[in-house]
C-alpha cells in the first residue's frame, strides 16, 4: 500500500483538514501519478457539503488533476515515467455497456455507473453490509492529495503547449462545455449564448469563440460585463428583460453554466426554431419549463454530463492549438476553505488551482 496525504472533509461542516490515508499500489494496466496541480470545482463544494445527499466521508475532493507519472503497473504502456498527464471526473467505468463500448464512458450504464475520481461510484451500489460493489471499493479519494493511482487509459496526455496549472481546470470545466459544443455541432458563423460567467462560462465562451461562433454572455453581475468584453464577446445582464426581448429567436445554441438550481425560461425565447438550450452547470431539480414556448417552436431543453475520455483529450489538444485556457489563481492547500467561500460568493476569476507542492509544509 502507498502512504498518501491530502486534505479531507470528515463531515458536512465542509472544513477541510490534513488527512493521512493509503492507496493501493499501481496494479496491472495502472499508473501512479505524483499530483502537481488540482483545480477547485464548484462540484467539490457541493460534494463536501453533501448538497447532493450522496457524499461518502471522509471526502478528499479534486477531479481536475495534473501530475507526472512516477510508476507503471504491470503491462502499462500508454504512458512513460515522467510524462505529464491529467485525470478528470472519472477514473474507471464498467467498460461493458453500450455507451462504454461506444467510447462514451460518461454515460456508463453499468451497475454502478462510472467510478468517480473521488466519492466512489457515481451511483452507489445497493448492497448488503460489507458487500463490495462492482469496482471493489466504496470510496475513492481525489486530487487534493500527493499521489493518485488510476487505470492508464483514464489518464489523458497534457499537450506541450499547455501549462500544467492551466490544463487542470480544462479536465472538467473545459471538457464539460466542449462536449455539448461538439455534440450540437457548433460551427463558424453560428450564434452561441452562455448563461453564467464563472469557471464553466469562461471556458464555454473561449471555446465557442475559437470555433468561430459569435458569443454572448448572460450574467447577473454588472462587474462581469466588462470582463466579457475584454474576452472579445458580447455581454448582457440576464435581468435586463428589454435586452433579452431584443435577442428573441437569434441563437443557435444556449449553454447554461450556472452551478445551482435556476430558471431557464427567460432564455428559451432567445432560441431559433429547432434549436437547443443545454444545461451543464446544475444537477439539482430545475424550475418547470414553459412547454408552450418549447412546443410552438420545436425547441429543446436538455442536459449534458461532463465528457468522454476522447472528448477530454480533444479539448486539451484544442486549447493547446488555439492557445486558450482558463484564467487561474494559484493557491496553497491551506487556503482551500477561504477559496471555497470566495467561489460561493462568485469572487474568483475564474478558477482556483491548488499547487500540491504546498502539501509538503503541511505534512512536515
Amino acid at each position: 500500500m502507498l502512504k498518501a496525504f491530502g486534505y479531507a472533509a470528515q463531515q458536512s461542516t465542509r472544513r477541510l483538514e490534513p488527512f493521512h490515508f493509503e492507496r493501493a499500489e499501481a496494479g496491472a494496466g495502472e499508473i501512479e501519478i505524483e499530483v502537481l496541480f488540482c483545480g477547485v470545482c464548484h462540484s467539490d463544494i457541493h460534494q463536501v457539503k453533501d448538497e447532493w445527499s450522496n457524499t461518502v466521508y471522509p471526502c478528499v475532493p479534486g477531479h481536475e488533476v495534473v501530475g507526472r507519472v512516477r510508476k507503471l503497473g504491470s503491462g502499462a504502456a500508454r504512458h512513460r515515467v515522467g510524462d505529464l498527464v491529467g485525470v478528470g471526473c472519472m477514473m474507471d467505468s464498467c467498460r461493458q455497456c453500450a455507451p462504454c463500448k461506444a467510447g462514451e464512458q460518461n454515460y456508463c450504464e453499468g451497475p454502478n455507473s462510472w467510478l468517480a475520481t473521488y466519492n466512489g461510484p457515481m451511483v452507489p451500489a445497493e448492497k448488503a453490509p460489507g458487500e463490495r460493489n462492482v469496482y471493489g471499493r466504496d470510496n475513492t479519494f481525489g486530487g487534493y492529495s500527493d499521489v493518485l493511482v488510476v487505470p492508464e487509459d483514464f489518464a489523458l496526455k497534457i499537450p506541450a503547449g499547455l501549462r500544467p496549472e492551466v490544463a487542470a481546470p480544462i479536465l472538467c470545466a473545459g471538457a464539460t462545455t466542449y462536449s455539448p459544443l461538439k455534440h450540437w455541432g457548433v460551427k463558424a458563423g453560428q450564434r452561441v449564448g452562455v448563461i453564467g460567467f464563472g469557471g464553466l462560462g469562461d471556458m464555454a465562451a473561449k471555446l465557442a469563440k475559437a470555433m468561430g461562433a459569435q458569443v454572448t454572455i448572460f450574467t447577473r453581475t454588472e462587474a462581469k460585463l466588462a470582463e466579457a468584453k475584454r474576452l472579445g464577446v458580447d455581454a448582457v445582464l440576464g435581468s435586463d428583460l428589454k435586452a433579452l426581448a431584443a435577442l428573441k429567436a437569434s441563437f443557435d445554441l444556449l449553454l447554461s453554466t450556472v452551478p445551482e438550481r435556476h430558471d431557464v425560461n427567460p432564455f428559451i425565447p432567445l432560441l431559433k426554431r429547432d434549436c437547443t438550450l443545454v444545461i451543464v452547470g446544475a444537477l439539482e431539480p430545475m424550475a418547470p419549463v414553459n412547454q408552450q414556448e418549447v412546443a410552438f417552436h420545436r425547441k429543446s431543453v436538455t442536459g449534458s454530463l461532463i465528457a468522454s475520455l476522447a472528448e477530454t483529450q480533444e479539448v486539451l489538444d484544442f486549447c493547446a492549438e488555439h492557445r486558450i485556457g482558463p484564467d487561474v489563481q494559484i493557491i496553497g492547500i491551506d487556503e482551500i476553505d477561504e477559496a471555497y467561500d470566495k467561489v460561493e460568493r462568485g469572487e474568483v476569476r475564474f478558477r482556483y488551482v491548488i499547487d500540491l507542492a504546498s502539501l509538503k509544509a503541511q505534512r512536515e
